[in-house]
């Protein structure tokens, strides 16, 4: 049966819905408000409350801020950060929403003097979009095409000043004449366990949580560095210590409900372990295709491209060659199995083979 506008409302539907409304309403309770609540990321915070404050003795808008920095580190926290330091409102957008010039055209005509605009994922705007904000950025002004063909005619259209702060994943990926017209660039790095038991400390006093020591640095060893992963771990613990303990979050009770999340002490979770497993009992360790690794585990090629593999090769568990995927000996070793004494599948020579 099909649910429409006249049909009674799914139950699941409404279940997903409601827990996906508190789940963003509970991160945006635990976002800090200005710099000095913003955990990690020292030279960047102080790098940026230069520009911010300069910005602000000279009465005038900041300069362009590009973020660049794996999901979850803090790019949205920090734009909005940004707006609050120079008492102007913000305006959220994507690059994959901004598909043609008009699109974004509509957006900058209607932005206030002094406001801040949120561009995520900026690498994936569209190329026509992206050269009309080369002008944007530069000389507050675009040009809108009237008409078309011959009798097309371009009305120039100023804008007032605004701050452009652009979030990407992939850096490598914006053409130097956009990186090039950001005021500051900066690059956040993942956290160090320390920083991120501080960030639960915070969160879990937001939260009304009651969180030993032990219990938060048994999360934040398992949060891969990423503060978004630390507050949602600590969410799935803390309904574990509510409904099989007495709510209090110590070193065995995060151990016991991590498991059952299936959050290994690395942080790997079903996926990665999947992914880790295909390669080292169908394919010997490998090399194997990426393709081949992501039929095996019954998952797209992308799933396992972007959401797996950056962590296991960050935690060394797995190499990307020429040839394919390899499992390093730490992979073998994480999931208690003894590699091979020559290559990897049908019999080739392995990375690490004799």
């Amino acid at each position: 049966m099909n649910w429409d506008d006249t049909a009674p409302e799914a139950p699941d539907r409404l279940l997903d819905a409601d827990a996906a409304g508190e789940d963003r309403a509970i991160e945006a309770a635990l976002r800090p408000k200005d710099l000095g609540e913003f955990i990690g990321q020292e030279r960047v915070r102080e790098q940026l409350d230069l520009v911010l404050r300069a910005a602000r003795q000279r009465g005038g808008t900041a300069d362009h801020v590009l973020l660049s920095g794996a999901p979850g580190l803090g790019k949205t926290t920090l734009s909005m950060i940004i707006a609050a330091e120079m008492g102007a409102p913000i305006r959220i957008t994507s690059g994959p929403a901004i598909q043609h010039a008009g699109d974004l055209a509509a957006i900058l005509s209607s932005l206030a003097e002094g406001e801040v605009l949120f561009l995520d994922e900026i690498h994936r705007m569209s190329r026509p979009a992206e050269e009309m904000l080369y002008m944007a950025m530069e000389d507050f002004r675009v040009d809108v095409i009237v008409g078309k063909g011959p009798g097309a005619t371009a009305i120039p259209l100023e804008l007032p000043p605004f701050t452009l702060v652009g979030a990407t994943t992939r850096a490598g990926l914006l053409p130097p004449p956009l990186r090039d017209r950001f005021g500051f660039t900066a690059h956040m790095d993942f956290y160090e366990p320390a920083e991120l038991e501080r960030v639960l400390h915070r969160s879990a006093r937001l939260l009304d949580v009651e969180i030993g020591p032990e219990g938060a640095t048994e999360i934040a060893g398992r949060s891969r560095g990423t503060p978004r992963i630390a507050n949602r771990l600590l969410r799935r613990v803390r309904d574990y210590a509510q409904v099989k303990a007495d709510g209090v979050i110590t070193r065995e009770i995060a151990e016991t409900a991590l498991a059952v999340y299936e959050v290994d002490g690395r942080g790997l979770d079903r996926l990665d372990r999947a992914v880790l497993r295909a390669l080292l009992k169908l394919f010997g360790g490998g090399p194997v295709g990426l393709s081949t690794l992501a039929v095996a585990v019954g998952e797209e090629r992308e799933t396992v491209e972007e959401v797996a593999e950056p962590f296991l090769v960050r935690e060394g568990l797995l190499a990307r060659t020429p040839r394919g995927r390899v499992a390093t000996p730490a992979a073998w070793a994480h999931l208690g199995l003894v590699p091979p004494q020559q290559g990897g599948a049908a019999g080739q020579p392995g990375l690490f083979g004799a």
